[in-house]
């Protein structure tokens, strides 16, 4: 996509983010494109500083975390998915954050999906609608990891042949000489793995 500031003098840039973060909502397309342009570009350097975050927050008195958020908004919905400015504007910024997250992993049909649900569904409705979801998610994330530690305590108390108790006795035994900071890495990367394959599992 053809950059539609690159006419701009750095100055003239930043002067820009000043002035369009007086009224965030109506502005937040045009903001998260010069935003999202100094992030890439790393002009905030000319600006004397070493982080993006520490630039905004210095300069304009926005959070590092909103400045992200407005930047990701228009790399995703703009930029990636090809959505023109009028369509965006409409939706709003607010209702974009809470659908975000779920385009960001879903394919280009439930994308459409999700726009279509944004555009048509009140905030507070869609905000329910959205908790729901999460809640659900999380549900079945937690009835996953209940499966994989019944299996593993299932083959662990046959394998020693002893009541659950003794079991944990057992592995207390084991991990009191443990290299604490090895486990804790080894632990992470296969949670990792596991995480990443109950997703694959879900998708259709």
């Amino acid at each position: 996509m053809k950059d539609r500031n690159e006419s701009m003098s750095p100055d003239e840039k930043f002067n820009a983010i000043a002035n369009l973060k007086e009224q965030l909502e109506e502005n937040f397309v045009a903001l998260g494109e010069l935003l999202s342009e100094i992030k890439r570009s790393k002009l905030f350097r000319f600006k004397g500083y070493e982080s993006f975050k520490d630039f905004v927050e210095a300069e304009y008195q926005l959070s590092g975390t909103l400045a992200g958020k407005l930047a990701q908004t228009f790399e995703l919905f703009i930029e990636e998915m090809d959505i023109d400015d009028v369509s965006v504007k409409e939706i709003g910024f607010e209702r974009l954050q809470l659908i975000k997250p779920f385009v960001q992993k879903a394919n280009w049909n439930e994308r459409d999906e999700w726009i279509k649900k944004a555009v048509e569904t009140p905030t507070n409705e869609l905000r329910s609608e959205i908790k729901e979801i999460k809640k659900q998610e999380k549900a079945e994330e937690t009835d996953l990891k209940k499966v994989f530690i019944d299996q593993y305590l299932e083959k662990m108390i046959t394998w020693f042949n002893c009541p659950k108790a003794e079991l944990n006795f057992k592995l207390a035994l084991f991990f009191q000489d443990a290299d604490l900071d090895e486990v804790k890495k080894i632990v992470k990367e296969r949670q990792r793995a596991f995480e990443l394959e109950t997703q694959m599992e879900e998708k259709p």
